[in-house]
């Protein structure tokens, strides 16, 4: 007997190798994620009782019994603990001492739990242990009498354990191949009770399961359920599964992100940073088209990624830095008071370079003050550059006044004395300042200061008072620091008006200081 049964494990043995290597090619299920499961099964019995022990006879014929079985599975507990009810009917045979058939009906109900540790999609092994019930009814007796009294029909309470794999055939429909025991606290199944040991038998099982709901939970809670991560890839245990911060489900559906790699867009941001703190597109490495990537702007640069001209001076970051070497954080980079667009698009200056004609005048100055070309250090073409012009009083858009000529008088408008007075008022000093310029310019140059009066007076009183206003202008030079021997000062009282003295305006006009180089 020991033999047979062994032979019939051994061949259930290989016959569930068998079924594994072929289902592994061809078959995908998820047996640890499911809504339920409902499966029915056959099963071979062997008794493990009086008879089949130690009354057995040398020449007894071997009774195999069957059992059928349905059965309801849900995971209650966790995914690796499944709880089963199940009942079923069957029929237990065999034979007594004397090689006589004797048969009983069963009818058990229980409540297993299988414990399948292995997240596995073709073959799932598991073992299982439970509790139950059985009905019996003994229908043929043995040959011989029972020791002792038993109940020819009633219930008895079963203990089954034992294990067995599940085959994935499909999402919706598994094979089932398992063995067990089931122990029954009744010595009564065969009609015999020797008062020693109480009945139990074997069973190797066959059956095949319904699937409902297969791979339809969300065990990460990620939002996406198993049987959507398994087909995208992503792990069904980690609701984050490349770890850059973001949910699964959440970057297939709101997203629509990679869930597989932590920087959709390659542009150096996890996609997580770039929606939760940077606000920025995770499916676009340059967010605002500024020819820089969302990394490099936030990382390296510190510009704004949501903003294509951080600086606001009109050219985009990307060209400010690989363009034009730009700072893209500032918007006059040299500090010309020109902003870099405006240099670039505008002016065609060097936004690098606060003085693009290397005259001493910056950019900004040259167009905004003097309006000058800061292209160009000379921009009258008189020979004089912008810088000296500006600096000794003259002006730079006028070439005439570059050099000073001899014995050409220039009147210094707006040199202004009181009244009969020859003392210079403080507006006067703007004036003397250009003449100042003129003549710490041109260092080698003799001037005249003349002075002149208008017709109102007498001629003797307009001539003393035109030396005494020419020896004032030539006296507040001295005190700057010119050369004495450089400056001569002539009053030429009313005797050379430039206008009639007919008018008030005309008077006015010949009340003047003039400047003349004589050497």
């Amino acid at each position: 007997m020991v033999i047979g049964m062994k032979k019939i494990l051994s061949a259930n043995i290989f016959l569930f190798f068998i079924f594994s290597i072929v289902f592994t090619k061809f078959s995908y299920a998820q047996f640890n994620d499911y809504s339920a499961k409902l499966g029915l099964q056959m099963n071979g019995i062997i008794n493990d009782m009086e008879f089949d022990k130690d009354l057995r006879p040398d020449n007894a014929e071997f009774k195999l019994s069957f059992l059928g079985r349905a059965f309801l599975r849900f995971e209650l507990f966790s995914d690796m603990i499944e709880t089963e009810f199940g009942g079923g009917a069957g029929l237990l045979t065999g034979v007594d001492v004397h090689n006589l058939k004797w048969w009983t009906y069963i009818f058990p109900f229980d409540v297993r739990f299988i414990f399948s540790p292995f997240d596995v999609d073709v073959w799932n092994p598991y073992i299982f242990a439970g509790v139950g019930a059985m009905y019996y009814n003994i229908d043929k007796f043995p040959s011989i009498p029972s020791p002792n009294p038993i109940n020819t029909d009633g219930w008895a309470a079963v203990l089954p354990f034992g294990g067995g794999v599940e085959i994935g055939v499909s999402e919706s429909f598994i094979l089932d191949f398992s063995g067990g025991y089931t122990y029954t606290f009744s010595d009564d199944l065969n009609g015999y009770n020797n008062g020693k040991d109480n009945d139990g038998f074997f069973n190797v099982n066959i059956g095949f399961t319904f699937v409902n709901g297969s791979g339809s939970s969300d065990n990460d809670r990620d939002g996406l359920i198993k049987s959507i991560e398994k087909d995208i890839g992503t792990d069904p245990d980690n609701p984050d599964t490349d770890g850059d911060g973001l949910k699964d489900g959440v970057e297939v559906s709101k997203y629509f992100t990679n869930p597989l790699r932590v920087d959709s867009d390659s542009d150096n941001i996890n996609d997580g940073d770039e929606v939760l703190v940077h606000k920025t597109n995770p499916l676009l490495a340059d967010t605002d088209e500024d020819k820089l990537k969302d990394g490099a702007e936030i990382n390296k640069y510190y510009t704004n990624p949501l903003n294509p001209d951080t600086d606001d001076d009109a050219l985009f970051d990307g060209d400010e830095i690989n363009e034009f070497k730009t700072n893209p954080l500032k918007s006059d980079t040299d500090d010309d008071k020109l902003n870099d667009g405006d240099e670039i698009n505008l002016y065609k200056t060097n936004p690098l370079k606060a003085d693009s004609d290397y005259d001493g005048l910056i950019d900004g100055e040259e167009i905004n003050r003097y309006k000058t070309d800061p292209l160009n250090t000379d921009t009258d073409g008189g020979t004089v550059d912008d810088f000296t012009e500006v600096n000794r009083g003259t002006n730079p858009l006028n070439p005439d006044d570059d050099i000073v000529k001899i014995d050409v008088p220039i009147v210094l408008e707006g040199i202004t004395f009181e009244t009969g007075k020859a003392e210079i008022t403080p507006e006067s000093e703007v004036v003397l300042n250009g003449a100042l310029k003129t003549l710490e310019t041109y260092t080698d140059i003799v001037v005249q200061i003349s002075g002149h009066t208008d017709d109102v007076g007498s001629e003797t009183s307009n001539q003393k008072l035109s030396q005494r206003r020419a020896d004032a202008v030539r006296s507040w030079l001295i005190s700057k620091g010119i050369d004495p021997n450089r400056i001569i000062a002539i009053g030429y009282g009313e005797n050379a008006p430039i206008v009639p003295n007919d008018s008030d305006e005309n008077r006015r006009k010949n009340r003047r200081i003039e400047f003349k180089r004589i050497k």
